[in-house]
């Protein structure tokens, strides 16, 4: 009895703990219509700047305290609201996740490159110097008193201020509608403020409290926010007091699994991955309520033509076997992966861009096709690559089962905690049997990944991997253009756009959703294999939910809808990050940021840029001079390259030289063309006057209807 009481203790402890961090995050939400993926790597990054002043600097604990809760919390609040979120407050619930999302991917790196994850850093609990207190049988300490007493705290003066006060009830109000709180003379964007304010201080207090119980990591520190998200979805999104109800339950379900958990070499990694499984089986469990205003953004997917997709499968491969014969081999894994990833990032397109989908796993079902092509292709036996992709597809199916009831911030939030579970729990599994059969993952460790053999062919080298990765890469993308012409291509647009309408019809949302995850994670199984290929071996963390935000963040940055994204986003990843972290080593970790700065641009071209490159080398295309300049040059350095009369380096940089050049002159020559060509412009006459000043042409009618579409 003893034993179970003090692990309710400190199950009620840390429990407090995700009850203040769960409270702030159902504060924010319910405020502003925003769920902050981030809001853990607040109170994380606000743990790193405690132990900053206290034990690396040696300020006094309440000095420190008083900075971090009073001055740089709140700051950092209005920070996030003014620059990063206001900007988007108008677009729907899948950009503004994107911005949360990369906020958290921006944080977590800012905190690697200030203070090195290698050096440990310790930090004392509070009154760490007083001798614990009893009640009965069981010790208390008097950080985990102070913690439960701020929990307590913390929920009264929530109540007092939501119920109590002005502030409080303006920022309930902003809940229903906006434009009707502004109109009664409370002023919608100070409760927003407001808001942030609070949420961030929470998570700044919250994750003091916890980081002098666990190891100051900031992606450790940052995903216990999954705790909270689960005891935020106890409470679906709106109620601190399930919010707490919730926190309870978590905290004392991890402290229990850790005292009671019998010892063997698969469980422990079950109590690390239990608020994430807790988190699935509460967002399958509640009901939720229907998300406020637009999921998305409803932008227009466009068709590939069959000659654009031939073109561009074709310069796809061209384009890696270039880059194969003028890397080096130590260069040929670094960028390899701007295949293999690109395959990854490719499966987007159909789950998010088509269906509107949106998941946060699809690097966690690349490592199920890593596994699978590493022991079953060990002697690089070519069907081992469709075993690979058929498991991923099924582990995609079996995810889709219970994500029919689930969609936008949900859905993302269920498909993150999957990938936890995975890198927690399943990927750490020592090898076991199940109906006679062994089934292996990474061996707690790493797995040597061979190449496959193609027509006899051992293809092992750099040069082949990468060559092959290119193939497959522009193979796949041919399919999803065939898939976005195809019928079910228009049904998954249709799905999109609306579900309810899709099933009125007579569509299956069962079947759409099991067939559309499952054929995207097959596809992300086909990267991670031949990803685990040009790495020679992979490990568990490569393929982890924090590894596959920059995946995601990319993707999304270059056009969800776009069939090229797929080459954009491992172009995007690996070439500019690993070419600058070349010229300077110690630009590794701004390069890092990269991903996470672009995405936090979203709102400056929510559509994507993937398609306006397209649109930008349009004129080279159409510039027979320019085109076969291009095409020459080309040729005639890469026939130097081969001959060793130029390094790699000098290729590419003057490959890109001359491309930008000849666009901008094939771009001016059109533009002088049109402009002799085209009649003398008439004065612009406002839309009011359209049919009485001048006459009215038949495609205004479509013009006006844009219009009001988009407002």
């Amino acid at each position: 009895m003893e034993q179970f009481l003090t692990f309710g203790i400190v199950g009620l402890s840390t429990a407090a703990i995700y009850a203040v961090i769960g409270s702030g995050l159902v504060l924010t939400y319910t405020t502003t219509g925003v769920f902050n993926f981030a809001h853990g790597a607040a109170g994380m990054l606000s743990a790193f700047t405690y132990w900053q002043f206290t034990v690396g600097w040696g300020w006094p604990v309440p000095v420190a305290l008083a900075v971090v809760l009073l001055v740089l919390a709140p700051a950092f609040g209005l920070f996030v609201e003014r620059v990063i979120l206001r900007p988007v407050q108008a677009l729907g619930e899948a950009e503004r996740l994107v911005m949360t999302v990369a906020l958290l991917s921006g944080l977590i790196g800012v905190a690697r490159w200030i203070w090195d994850p290698n050096v440990p850093r310790p930090l004392p609990v509070f009154f760490a110097d007083r001798a614990p207190f009893h009640i009965g049988p069981v010790a208390v300490t008097w950080h985990q008193a102070l913690t439960m007493a701020v929990a307590v705290a913390v929920a009264v003066g929530l109540r007092i201020l939501l119920y109590r006060t002005r502030a409080g009830a303006e920022m309930r109000a902003t809940v229903d509608d906006r434009a009707l709180v502004g109109l009664t003379g409370a002023d919608p964007v100070r409760a927003n403020k407001v808001a942030w304010i609070l949420g961030t201080q929470l998570a700044a207090i919250g994750g003091i409290l916890i980081a002098p119980t666990v190891q100051l990591d900031a992606a450790q520190l940052s995903l216990l926010i999954v705790s909270a998200y689960t005891a935020a979805v106890f409470g679906r999104l709106r109620s601190v007091p399930l919010t707490f109800i919730g926190a309870v339950v978590i905290g004392c379900t991890e402290s229990f699994l850790t005292g009671y958990l019998p010892q063997n070499d698969y469980l422990p990694g079950l109590r690390l991955a239990a608020p994430a499984l807790l988190l699935f089986l509460a967002l399958l469990a509640f009901p939720h309520r229907r998300l406020r205003g637009r999921d998305r953004r409803l932008a227009p997917v466009p068709i590939p033509t069959v000659r654009g997709t031939l073109v561009f499968a074709a310069a796809t491969i061209a384009f890696g076997v270039v880059l194969a014969s003028v890397l080096g081999e130590a260069d040929l894994i670094t960028y390899g992966a701007i295949f293999s990833l690109g395959v990854v990032a490719l499966s987007y397109v159909p789950l998010a861009g088509y269906a509107g989908q949106i998941s946060l796993c699809q690097l966690s079902m690349a490592g199920i096709g890593a596994v699978v092509w590493a022991h079953f292709g060990a002697h690089g036996q070519l069907w081992a690559l469709g075993a690979a992709i058929a498991v991923s597809a099924v582990a995609g199916a079996l995810i889709a089962l219970p994500a029919l009831r689930l969609s936008g911030v949900y859905l993302a939030l269920g498909t993150a905690a999957f990938a936890v579970v995975l890198d927690r729990w399943i990927f750490s599994l020592p090898a076991f049997h199940v109906f006679g059969v062994k089934v292996a993952l990474f061996d707690q460790g790493s797995v040597e990944v061979a190449g496959p053999r193609v027509f006899g062919l051992h293809l092992d080298s750099g040069t082949d991997l990468m060559v092959f990765a290119a193939v497959c890469l522009a193979l796949a993308s041919f399919g999803v253009a065939a898939l976005r012409r195809g019928r079910f291509g228009r049904r998954l647009i249709a799905l999109r756009d609306s579900e309810a309408a899709y099933a009125t019809l007579g569509g299956n949302l069962l079947t759409a959703k099991v067939l559309v995850f499952a054929l995207a994670s097959g596809i992300a199984g086909l990267g991670g294999a031949l990803y685990g290929m040009q790495q020679r071996s992979v490990t568990a963390e490569q393929f982890s939910l924090i590894s596959g935000l920059p995946i995601f963040l990319v993707a999304v940055i270059g056009g969800l809808g776009a069939v090229g994204n797929g080459l954009f986003t491992g172009a995007a990843l690996v070439g500019p990050t690993n070419a600058l972290v070349t010229v300077a080593s110690s630009l590794q970790n701004p390069v890092a940021l990269l991903p996470a700065l672009a995405g936090m641009g979203l709102g400056d071209n929510p559509d994507g840029i993937a398609s306006r490159f397209r649109r930008q080398w349009e004129p080279i295309a159409r510039d027979r001079i320019a085109l076969t300049a291009l095409i020459c040059w080309l040729v005639t350095a890469w026939l130097l390259r081969l001959g060793d009369l130029i390094s790699g380096w000098t290729f590419l940089w003057g490959a890109l030289a001359v491309a930008v050049a000849l666009r901008l002159w094939a771009a001016a020559r059109q533009a002088g063309a049109q402009a002799r060509t085209r009649p003398s412009a008439e004065p612009e006459i406002p839309v009011e006057w359209w049919g009485v000043r001048r006459a009215w042409r038949p495609e205004d009618g479509e013009v006006l209807a844009r219009g009001v579409t988009a407002r």
